[in-house]
């Protein structure tokens, strides 16, 4: 874990462009640009553990968590605050024992391809959250910033993420918990 005087961070993606999903008896996957307009807006996007607004770790109005879209998808770094939430979240992703995100948001545009495929071409994001079990997006990553990273481009980082990145649940288990998290924002 890299320790700096802004505070301790975690990183990743909340999202992975072209990924499959499988959500209620259809395939979901997100598009490249996706999140385009709600970045450019700069609205106060949350970062909170498990969809719970009670948990918050960071926002973007106060600059503790830094959203960007890239090739890969939706990049994130956030700083831990010092609190119980933080170092147990702290604790868990540097045990790997965190799931992956998730991320919650409103469909400004899709496309369903098929009847049982959806693609989310622009959102209206609202949150992104550590999940600590079971994310929808098996393809998310989320990983306490290491010694090892540091000095790293963004690029070169990116590739240590993914690297890092094995996370691989069935999604049986999340998909009435998913659902309602999205039919409830």
């Amino acid at each position: 874990m890299e320790f700096r005087a802004a505070g301790r961070k975690l990183e990743g993606y909340a999202a992975v462009f072209g990924s499959p999903a499988r959500i209620s008896g259809y395939t979901e996957s997100i598009a490249s640009g996706a999140f385009r307009s709600t970045l450019a807006a700069n609205p106060d996007i949350l970062a909170l553990v498990d969809h719970d607004p009670g948990r918050l770790l960071a926002r973007t109005a106060s600059g503790t968590l830094r959203l960007a879209e890239d090739r890969r998808g939706l990049h994130f770094e956030l700083d831990l605050p010092p609190t119980q939430l933080g170092n147990d979240i702290l604790a868990l992703a540097e045990r790997r024992d965190l799931g992956g995100m998730s991320f919650g948001f409103r469909v400004q545009d899709e496309a369903w391809p098929a009847t049982d495929r959806r693609e989310l071409r622009a959102v209206n994001l609202i949150e992104i959250s550590v999940v600590q079990a079971f994310p929808a997006y098996a393809d998310t990553s989320v990983s306490a910033r290491s010694r090892l990273s540091k000095g790293m481009t963004a690029a070169q980082r990116r590739r240590y993420l993914a690297a890092l990145q094995t996370i691989t649940m069935p999604i049986d288990r999340r998909l009435k918990f998913m659902e309602a998290i999205r039919e409830g924002i």
